[in-house]
């Protein structure tokens, strides 16, 4: 079994601090290394060197099960961004978080499970794996975001399509669930040339699809995110550079799978949006970051967005790269969480670069609510793992309501 390894920053924050809890407190970071084995079974090693069992990656997305202190994180496509063959997996970890003890953030890997598709073919995240001739035997993925549904079923959103999967508690896909045509890649590609202008006038950017995944409480309605604007929303310039900063939301009824979209604002066309997690059915907390990690890192914030009131944009075809039509308005966007905040300590050389997973846990002890951050290592035997647990106040969320879980007898996990 793996050893927990923690930082206790919350610890020595907390000594600092006055007698008056702040709006959002870290508790502390719970870490694991990056050399670290999962529980996969596999052996050998990916084309580029990597064991097959490597524990890393999986900071790109994180759900909580409904289950104790169990999570489900999901590793993206892998090292080499896509270059190896690497299998595509989930894992399931005990977080527990205990404020005020000497080591308040544990990890503990429970279980993995290796993704297959409706014929028991794995899915790996190399490039090589896509299939033109048969497209329903596509087995590229590149898992960005998950959820888990009231009856434990998994949601994943693929950056490559994009794609929204459902899967079994097994891990094998049982529904392919439906994207709007405008979202996804025309003509796929391996090199990031082959789909953008003037090959690809439309759909997503390269490695730059629906990069978050939310589900509403009552477990009827996906919202998946882009992590850029769509390459018909005014994204790039003449030489694609990006430039514009309008991303879609896709929400999406998964019994009646009607859909709607909404318009979300970048501060700025340099960042990207990494994950999208929700309050209630309105309300959401949205991370957008820059591409920068260390002591470059300048940007690494949350906002809380509504889409109360904001417009349904289905039937708009194209978006400017800024601003907006005054028919349309976008969701409302306030910030929430400042990660590089000083009071936070998480600034500096060792700061990540992609922070990209959220997770509402139980209500800790006193009533405040549990939130998790993740940071995606990219495999990297050096750069450990990493778990950031927030204490929020009720009142910084005052809509707040839990997921809904069914009971999940052990067949069912």
């Amino acid at each position: 079994m793996l050893r927990s390894h923690t930082f206790a920053l919350g610890l020595l924050l907390a000594a600092a601090a006055p007698a008056a809890r702040a709006d959002v407190t870290l508790i502390g970071v719970g870490t694991l290394p990056g050399d670290a084995t999962d529980l996969s079974g596999l052996k050998g090693k990916t084309s580029d060197g990597t064991p097959h069992d490597r524990l890393g990656g999986m900071g790109s997305a994180i759900a909580y099960t409904g289950r104790g202190s169990e999570y489900l994180l999901v590793s993206d496509r892998g090292p080499k961004d896509g270059a190896t063959d690497f299998v595509c997996r989930w894992h399931r970890m005990e977080i527990r978080v205990t404020p005020g003890t000497k080591t308040p953030v544990t990890l503990q890997l429970s279980g993995t499970t290796l993704l297959t598709n409706e014929h028991g073919q794995r899915f790996v995240g190399s490039l090589d794996a896509f299939s033109h001739r048969a497209p329903e035997r596509n087995l590229r993925l590149d898992p960005e975001g998950a959820r888990v549904g009231r009856d434990g079923t998994v949601y994943l959103s693929d950056e490559y399509g994009p794609g929204l999967y459902a899967f079994n508690a097994s891990g094998k896909r049982v529904a392919s669930l439906p994207v709007p045509a405008h979202f996804v890649a025309p003509k796929p590609g391996k090199a990031p040339a082959d789909e953008l202008p003037p090959k690809s006038v439309s759909g997503r950017q390269p490695n730059r699809g629906m990069e978050g995944l939310a589900i509403a409480p009552d477990g009827k309605t996906l919202f998946g995110i882009m992590q850029s604007p769509l390459i018909q929303d005014g994204a790039l310039d003449g030489k694609n550079n990006r430039t514009g900063v309008n991303c879609r939301i896709l929400e999406l009824h998964l019994a009646t799978k009607k859909s709607r979209e909404f318009v979300y604002p970048l501060h700025d066309a340099g960042y990207g949006v990494n994950e999208i997690l929700a309050v209630n059915d309105h309300e959401f907390l949205v991370l957008e970051r820059d591409g920068k990690g260390g002591n470059e890192a300048e940007f690494k914030r949350l906002y809380l967005i509504d889409l109360t009131d904001a417009t349904d944009v289905s039937a708009v075809s194209s978006l400017p790269a800024k601003g907006l039509p005054a028919a349309v308005k976008p969701v409302k966007k306030k910030p929430f969480l400042d990660l590089l905040a000083p009071k936070y300590g998480i600034a500096g050389a060792e700061c990540p670069e992609k922070f990209e997973g959220l997770a509402f846990g139980p209500d800790l002890p006193d009533g405040r609510r549990l939130l998790l951050v993740t940071a995606d290592n990219d495999f990297l035997a050096d750069k450990p793992f990493r778990v950031y647990a927030f204490a929020v106040d009720r009142a910084e969320l005052p809509g707040f309501q839990p997921q809904q879980f069914e009971p999940q007898t052990p067949e069912k996990r």
